[in-house]
């Protein structure tokens, strides 16, 4: 099973690299328990919320995963993190800045995107475009790199989303991939998820889309609770 979801990573690579209509560059406030969904560029956002909106900011910093690739507005597993949160209580706000087909060189082009929102926690959710187009492994790791120590400089706590290759990039290429993300997660003591997706591989696929590899909504659900279990600890320690 594990292997059909590899393979069709590759396929999905293409639908990664084509815009979505949730995918506009913008920051997106996820949306709340009454599942508004309104796009906001980073000034909107803070101009429309910082005065009356006292909760803590979460960065969800990403590609189509993030964006909510083939998904209704206000589907995707950041909107998902907001219902949870909303509905537990949380003084946490999520804001979406994912974006179909970004690759890390794309992510650290627009870092202050995310640094301007004056977030406590970021979700780092890049790099598996840069793997699906055999990208040298270096730049990843060098613009990951950047983002993450750019994140910190911040203030932002860093949690690392990872993501795993399709067997026919083959063991070295494949293992140097998965490798960076666990390294950097070391070096720059982040909370690491290993493959966001684990939690919604089963045999029957009934948590994927056509393509293999993004979630259905109900798939998106369990992301974002598998999401907020890893991140429990920084929650309440932004408390």
């Amino acid at each position: 099973m594990r292997l059909f979801i590899l393979t069709a990573l590759a396929v999905a690579s293409c639908a990664c690299s084509t815009s979505h209509p949730n995918s506009t560059g913008q920051a997106r406030e996820a949306g709340p328990a009454s599942g508004s969904d309104a796009a906001l560029s980073p000034s909107a956002a803070l101009a429309g919320t910082s005065a009356n909106d006292h909760r803590h900011v979460i960065v969800v910093f990403g590609d189509s995963l993030s964006a909510g690739y083939g998904l209704e507005s206000g589907q995707s597993f950041p909107d998902m993190m907001q219902r949870k949160l909303d509905a537990e209580g949380k003084p946490w706000r999520v804001v979406n800045l994912g974006i179909s087909g970004d690759t890390t060189e794309g992510g650290a082009a627009r870092i202050d995107t995310a640094t301007s929102l004056l977030p406590q926690i970021v979700i780092l959710e890049l790099g598996g475009n840069d793997g699906l187009r055999g990208l040298p492994l270096k730049a990843t790791r060098a613009n990951l790199e950047k983002m993450i120590t750019a994140f910190q400089r911040a203030g932002a706590r860093v949690v690392l989303a990872g993501m795993t290759l399709p067997p026919n990039y083959g063991p070295d290429y494949i293992h140097g991939f998965e490798r960076t993300y666990r390294d950097l997660a070391t070096k720059y003591k982040l909370t690491l998820i290993p493959f966001l997706l684990q939690d919604i591989i089963t045999s029957d696929l009934r948590y994927l889309q056509r393509d293999g590899i993004h979630p259905t909504a109900e798939g998106a659900e369990i992301v974002a609770g598998s999401v907020l279990r890893t991140i429990k600890p920084l929650l309440e320690a932004g408390r």
